[in-house]
């Protein structure tokens, strides 16, 4: 592996729930993921003490964020602090999204 560039085979692969796959490299401090659902695959609720923050690339999911709910498009983006309960629901089209954790999690390298 080079040490600036990563292509997406080179990257930490897990699927996190049925149709939900996450790409993962990270720095020293820092990690970031391509998650790529199948229409209607869902992240089930869960929390983690990680900070994250995401971009919709393609596609649309609803995000249920502590109790909120909301439809995020491509071009739409969210925060969700350390802690706090959140689950998505993809839509009727596969989704590709970016999502950054700080500080890095170990599940995911």
């Amino acid at each position: 592996m080079q040490p600036y560039f990563v292509e997406k085979s080179q990257c930490s692969h897990h699927r996190i729930f049925p149709g939900v796959d996450i790409y993962t490299m990270h720095g020293a401090h820092v990690m970031v993921s391509l998650v790529e659902f199948e229409p209607h695959a869902v992240v089930e609720e869960h929390s983690h003490p990680h900070e994250q923050l995401g971009y919709m690339l393609e596609g649309e999911a609803e995000f249920i964020v502590g109790g909120e709910s909301r439809v995020v498009r491509a071009g739409g983006m969210w925060r969700i602090p350390g802690g706090v309960p959140h689950k998505v629901i993809a839509g009727d089209r596969p989704v590709r999204a970016i999502d950054v954790f700080y500080p890095i999690r170990d599940d995911y390298r």
